[in-house]
């Protein structure tokens, strides 16, 4: 006797594959899913993690900034503090310059060829008005002058005829810039 089968082999284990192939399918679709959720779960966490952070971050930044605020208010004081002492040195300059200047003036005339009437200061320049017994007097006192490190630039702006108790003199007027001289010029008495 022969049997015969009549069942369909063949087509049975191309449905068992199928099957095995589907519930692979499933499987790693459901690892995938699971992966994806374990590594949203992850990043949640870590989100949480760093937004808790920034939260003690700020508040710790909140704690300084009375601390940072003194120290703002320390450096506006002390740049204040800068420029007023700039203030004073530059004024002691200016009356060191005035007192050195004055001296210098008056140890260059010739007291017995000439006299001041006056002398005034406006920042750097100097003006001064004398009488003298003639021009060479008025050009040396000029060059006496020049020779001072505190006096840059002397120039005689104007020369007259002045009669005084019957004699003919030279009335003059002269202009100077002032200024503090080259330290390395000057030795410490500010005598070349």
């Amino acid at each position: 006797m022969l049997k015969i089968n009549l069942l369909p082999v063949r087509q049975l284990k191309k449905r068992a594959k199928a099957k095995q192939q589907l519930f692979g399918m499933v499987v790693l679709f459901a690892i995938i899913l699971a992966s994806l959720a374990v590594t949203g779960v992850l990043q949640v966490q870590k989100i949480q993690s760093l937004e808790s952070d920034i939260i003690s971050l700020n508040k710790k930044k909140d704690s300084y900034t009375p601390t940072l605020n003194k120290i703002a208010q320390f450096k506006k004081d002390r740049e204040e503090l800068a420029r007023k002492t700039d203030i004073i040195n530059k004024l002691k300059s200016d009356s060191s310059l005035t007192v050195r200047v004055l001296d210098e003036v008056a140890t260059r005339v010739d007291k017995q060829r000439m006299w001041l009437e006056a002398l005034q200061q406006q920042n750097a320049s100097l003006s001064l008005s004398g009488v003298a017994l003639d021009n060479q007097t008025v050009a040396q006192f000029m060059d006496n002058l020049k020779g001072s490190p505190f006096v840059k630039d002397v120039t005689l702006t104007s020369s007259s005829l002045k009669v005084v108790s019957g004699r003919n003199l030279k009335s003059f007027e002269l202009t100077c810039v002032i200024g503090q001289p080259d330290t390395k010029n000057v030795v410490a008495d500010g005598k070349k």
